[in-house]
């Protein structure tokens, strides 16, 4: 049976398996599967509070966006908007580098434009609200993390719909939370966003590849848009 959920509807539904479909999962009605990334342009995307693609810093390799280390080209956006949704990819670093997504995306806020799920060889931080997959210096992880070493492809996952969301890694659910909710509002106002009007709470937004100049691969992203959840 799994087998013939992966072949019908793809990579996507390969990580719902894997992870375990689960009835509110079901609820979702979520949409097509759409990439954010070809594997051969850059289409889609655009400097963070820019209008074109930087001349520099970010490149497309053997079908993946690569991130360049030393070359500073700045964040990167995509030019469209999400708001309920499933966001998937898969990447890579070298030992010591460190990247990262962010989601809801706001051009209003530069200082902090939007959640972050963590990208970063684990071994170079002990702070636990930094390391992979966390809400990043906001909430971490609540199991022990399936990272693989340096080097090699991990699979992530974030859903977001209503105010609920959730990051996986390599098919674990590692991290749910509320935006907006108590515990997000009280672990906020411990970071450096406690002064950022709106931080972690709704909106519609873009999706974000940072540049922390560290080199970086992606490949295989993408994203279906879900049902605003029933009230």
């Amino acid at each position: 049976m799994k087998r013939t959920l992966t072949t019908q509807l793809g990579f996507g539904a390969l990580l719902l398996v894997c992870g375990g479909l689960t009835a509110a999962a079901a609820e979702r009605e979520p949409g097509d599967w759409n990439p954010l990334f070809d594997g051969k342009t850059t289409s889609g995307w655009r400097a963070y509070g820019k209008t074109g693609f930087p001349k520099e810093g970010w490149v497309v390799e053997e079908g993946c966006l690569k991130k360049v280390s030393g070359a500073r080209g700045g964040n990167i956006v995509t030019e469209a908007e999400f708001e309920d949704f499933e966001l998937e990819w898969e990447w890579k670093l070298p030992p010591r580098a460190n990247n990262g997504i962010k989601y809801l995306v706001t051009e209003a806020r530069p200082s902090a434009p939007g959640p972050e799920y963590q990208m970063i060889d684990d071994s170079r931080v002990r702070d636990p609200r930094q390391k992979t997959a966390t809400f990043y210096d906001v909430l971490p992880l609540s199991v022990p993390s399936p990272l693989k070493p340096s080097g090699e492809w991990n699979t992530s996952r974030i859903l977001v719909h209503g105010n609920h969301v959730e990051h996986w890694l390599n098919g674990i659910k590692v991290l749910e939370y509320e935006l907006g909710s108590a515990e997000v509002k009280a672990a906020v106002a411990k970071t450096k966003f406690k002064d950022e009007p709106g931080f972690g709470e709704k909106i519609k937004g873009r999706i974000m590849l940072t540049d922390h100049n560290d080199e970086a691969w992606f490949r295989n992203i993408r994203i279906r848009e879900l049902s605003p959840p029933k009230s």
